[in-house]
């Protein structure tokens, strides 16, 4: 059966080093050109699949998951497990920001990108405040923009799936 390990930074690292593991970046393309692990590879949550086409260098090596913070690597690693991977997965614990607290290099393109929660976060409330301040200077119709962010809220905390952050991930700008 299948387990989830978790791994910390300096573990990782010496992994890297001898070559006993394959890194996974989750996150989305623009994420990971803004800033990554030497040697990851970015395969976006929405792409990682059992199929041996997205997963082929990893036989007979450890695959360590990591995104940002360690949530959407979880995630992954569930997905992963779900589907009936018949390999142990690693998570790097706490992610990129971990690693980089860790004092552990990372190559950076120079170029900031916000992380698609926050991009998330940021939309839902610009929703919120432009739908309120709209329906109290023109029409209470504007409130449909809060009730809209309300529900998208309400339906990713009960079933986990954000079509928000979906739509998100097919910006220009996270390509």
């Amino acid at each position: 059966m299948t387990k989830i390990h978790n791994i910390d930074p300096q573990t990782l690292s010496q992994w890297l080093e001898s070559k006993e593991a394959v890194l996974i970046d989750v996150r989305e393309p623009a994420e990971h050109r803004s800033e990554s692990i030497n040697g990851s590879r970015n395969l976006p949550l929405s792409q990682v699949t059992i199929d041996e086409a997205h997963l082929p260098e990893h036989k007979d090596k450890k695959l360590v998951i990591h995104c940002l913070s360690g949530k959407r690597s979880v995630m992954a690693c569930e997905k992963l497990k779900n589907e009936g991977a018949k390999f142990d997965i690693w998570n790097l614990e706490g992610g990129i920001s971990n690693w980089k607290s860790n004092d552990l290099p990372i190559i950076t393109s120079g170029k900031k990108i916000l992380p698609l929660d926050r991009q998330v976060q940021l939309t839902i409330g610009l929703m919120i405040v432009s739908g309120l301040t709209l329906s109290h200077l023109f029409n209470s119709n504007w409130l449909i923009l809060p009730l809209i962010a309300g529900l998208g809220l309400m339906n990713a905390g009960i079933t986990g799936w954000c079509g928000l952050a979906k739509l998100m991930t097919k910006m220009s700008w996270n390509k």
